[in-house]
């Protein structure tokens, strides 16, 4: 080959000569040359064989090349139309949050509209005079029987002033056809005042007094105070009490006072004057204690509520009750107790205590019953058989409680 600086057609020249001195002395170096050409042809074949692997490799090569370009491109426009739908889908979104948005602000843009209008109409009626509706009678007393003897024969509000009474102060009287005037110093009927106050609250009253008695209210003790213990006629306190299904009793007591805030409000009476609702005051045997009667009597005890305690028992009887009341250790009749709804009730549902602190009259009901309505009223002693002995019983039936 030319390419190895070597004519071959030379060497077959040198070969043919027959002349032995150049046999002799060319022999030997024409094997050489003839061995290196062998070498080199040998490398050249070597290295063809090693270009044409080459030259397949690189076809192969091409050939796969040709096969994954495609498919690599058809996977990155796939992934591309795939991030194409996706941002669409993102767009639209939040095209509809953003029209959702802007309904939203449509309809507050309307209601700041309406409450801007009404806060116009407020403003104008806030600033017209203050009109009193509740409708309270002119006739006054020193207490309602007072009151109805003055020719007044309509239930409702008054002023009364007991006769050591620094000022008036606004009572519902109970006035009847017989013309009786009960004053009104208690009134549950739907469980929408809490009971469960301190002393102070107790002592000058809460809830709300209305016209048509019918809302709940406790007067105060020190207003009872000045009712009953001013009077020289004995005032007779009466008790009326509905049940769940409608039925109606009711408890008088002869000879009731309060006293004073230095005595702690202490209840007393003469005697259980009679009513079908059972004598509850005077205690009760639970079947729990020998003592049971003696120790849930209420006469004589000092008023007691969960920051004032005057029981008699080692804790706290208002506190675990959640009331004040006149209580001893603790009680057998409990009308300032939790309103519980449908009556009945369990030591569950009194809460962490686990005692009887309903509205309850045991004399009546058991003690985990816990009565829908109740009434606390007083009237002088005078005045309670006017009409008959049985007036009192038919003149509760006739109350639309």
């Amino acid at each position: 080959s030319a390419m190895f600086g070597i004519d071959l057609s030379t060497i077959l020249l040198i070969v043919t000569i027959p002349d032995c001195f150049y046999c002799i002395h060319y022999t030997p170096g024409v094997d050489n040359d003839l061995d290196e050409l062998l070498t080199e042809l040998e490398t050249i074949a070597n290295l063809t064989q090693g270009s044409e692997e080459t030259i397949v490799h690189m076809k192969d090569s091409a050939a796969v090349s040709q096969k994954t370009q495609p498919d690599l491109l058809f996977k990155k426009s796939t992934s591309m139309l795939e991030d194409i739908l996706r941002f669409e889908k993102t767009i639209v979104a939040q095209e509809q949050q953003i029209y959702d948005l802007q309904n939203l602000i449509s309809s507050n843009e309307r209601r700041m509209a309406d409450l801007k209008q009404l806060s116009i109409q407020l403003h104008q009626k806030c600033s017209e005079p203050c009109k009193d509706t509740v409708e309270i009678q002119s006739t006054t007393g020193t207490d309602c029987q007072d009151i109805a003897n003055k020719g007044a024969t309509t239930s409702g509000l008054y002023y009364v002033k007991p006769l050591n009474a620094k000022e008036q102060f606004l009572v519902y009287c109970e006035i009847d056809s017989f013309g009786r005037g009960f004053t009104v110093i208690q009134r549950r009927q739907d469980g929408s005042v809490d009971f469960n106050k301190d002393w102070t609250q107790y002592k000058n009253g809460f809830g709300y007094l209305s016209p048509g008695d019918n809302t709940e209210f406790w007067l105060g003790n020190e207003k009872i105070h000045l009712l009953t213990a001013t009077t020289t006629i004995p005032t007779v306190l009466r008790i009326e009490l509905v049940d769940w299904e409608g039925n109606k009793k009711y408890a008088d007591y002869n000879m009731f006072k309060l006293g004073s805030e230095a005595d702690m409000f202490r209840l007393t009476y003469g005697y259980y004057f009679g009513g079908d609702a059972g004598d509850a005051f005077d205690g009760f045997d639970f079947g729990d204690d020998p003592s049971d009667k003696f120790y849930t009597s209420h006469n004589g005890m000092q008023f007691s509520t969960f920051d004032k305690d005057n029981d008699k028992y080692d804790g706290n009887c208002a506190q675990q009750d959640g009331s004040g009341w006149w209580m001893n250790r603790c009680h057998a009749a409990h009308l300032n107790g939790k309103y519980y709804l449908g009556g009945r009730y369990t030591e569950k549902d009194a809460g962490e205590f686990g005692y009887d602190n309903g509205i309850i009259w045991v004399t009546w009901h058991n003690r985990w019953y816990s009565l829908k309505e109740t009434t606390m009223k007083i009237i002088p002693l005078s005045r309670i058989t006017a009409g008959g002995q049985q007036a009192g019983a038919k003149q509760f039936a006739g109350l639309g409680v």
